[in-house]
């Protein structure tokens, strides 16, 4: 049976910081509503593996929005206080702006957040916002039609994500960040119109090494574009100045356009991992929390919160693995050894970017 939501306090005191065993506190949990995705990205969901008869979660094996709200403010006692809803694509489950709704209301939560390849934002994005959303994330690899249909395996649209780009400004949730996932070979000569499209606008591009995250996207380092790179082939075009960090554990290095133009990041795990700084958890749909993007195990969740382990005992849980963990994956990640002897790692689409 499900736990009932707890309407009294937090079981666990606010205000308390939880660190793991390289003194990394525990303060960003990202929350995966479904392991489905409408896109069929072949660098995360290739549509030769989650095919029309792919069996994804059955609804009675994802968490329910009172079971991630219960985890979630049992989270916040622990010291998280950023939350980010993640996918698959989250906003193909139509009830999100009322978790959003309910995630808002708990104390102690300074930042929520949500990120979706933005096709299904259009209708939703001003509901989202009076629900209590504060930024939004959307993926966006090319504005070119042909490059866009290739990295999303032939779904959605450039128009669509646009669409729903301009929704989210409408209503007001800021700031709206462009991730690109860089390709070489694939959509690195598109980079500079897209960065050219979005100067000005108040929106902030970030540019992602392609990572070897999950097992299905046959990743070789040769495909990487490191930062470093792009960073030259942007100041070739328009000079930009490196800025500071807006908070610690920040992942993206930061810059601005010197002519006022607006701020890029770059996110570096490949060629500069930044593990040493990492404070984020994840929770898939399922109920399994993972303490790393890159981990290879998790720990079940939805067992014990179906079986009454109540807030309590699981904030001991919750506590447990995090003052246990240890990972830091890309600080270690060998490239051709993992080439040759690849992890098996939990997949992307079960627990978000």
């Amino acid at each position: 049976m499900e736990a009932d939501r707890n309407t009294g306090p937090p079981a666990v005191a606010s205000g308390r910081t939880t660190a793991d065993r390289l003194g990394r506190p525990l303060q960003d949990l990202r929350i995966s509503l479904l392991d489905r995705c409408n896109f069929r990205c072949p660098y995360c969901m290739p549509e030769s593996t989650f095919h029309a008869d792919y069996e994804f979660l059955k609804r009675s094996q994802r968490l329910t929005h009172e079971e991630i709200l219960t985890v979630a403010r049992v989270a916040v006692g622990l010291g998280v206080t950023k939350l980010r809803l993640t996918g698959g694509e989250p906003l193909l489950d139509k009830q999100a702006p009322d978790l959003v709704a309910g995630l808002a209301d708990l104390a102690g939560v300074d930042d929520l957040a949500l990120t979706t390849n933005g096709t299904l934002l259009e209708p939703v994005a001003a509901a989202l916002k009076s629900a209590g959303l504060k930024r939004v994330t959307i993926s966006l690899d090319s504005l070119d039609d042909d490059v866009f249909a290739r990295m999303s395996g032939g779904r959605g649209s450039v128009r669509q994500v646009l669409n729903g780009i301009a929704a989210a400004e409408r209503a007001g949730i800021s700031p709206i960040k462009i991730n690109v996932v860089v390709q070489r070979g694939i959509n690195d000569h598109t980079v500079l119109d897209l960065l050219e499209y979005f100067r000005g606008s108040g929106h902030i591009v970030r540019l992602i090494e392609y990572m070897d995250v999950g097992n299905r996207n046959g990743w070789r380092m040769e495909e990487v574009v490191p930062s470093r790179e792009l960073l030259e082939m942007i100041e070739a075009r328009w000079p930009v100045t490196a800025v500071g960090r807006n908070y610690p554990g920040e992942v993206a290095r930061r810059y601005e356009y010197t002519d006022g133009g607006g701020e890029i990041g770059f996110i570096s795990s490949v060629t500069e991992p930044f593990c040493g700084n990492c404070s984020r958890a994840r929770l898939s749909a399922d109920g399994v929390l993972y303490t790393c993007l890159f981990a290879t195990r998790g720990t079940d969740l939805r067992t014990p919160l179906r079986h009454g382990v109540g807030e309590a005992g699981l904030a001991e849980i919750l506590e447990r693995v995090w003052l246990r963990r240890s990972d830091r994956y890309s600080e270690q990640r060998q490239p051709e050894v993992a080439a040759a002897q690849p992890l098996s790692k939990v997949e992307m689409y079960r627990i978000g970017g």
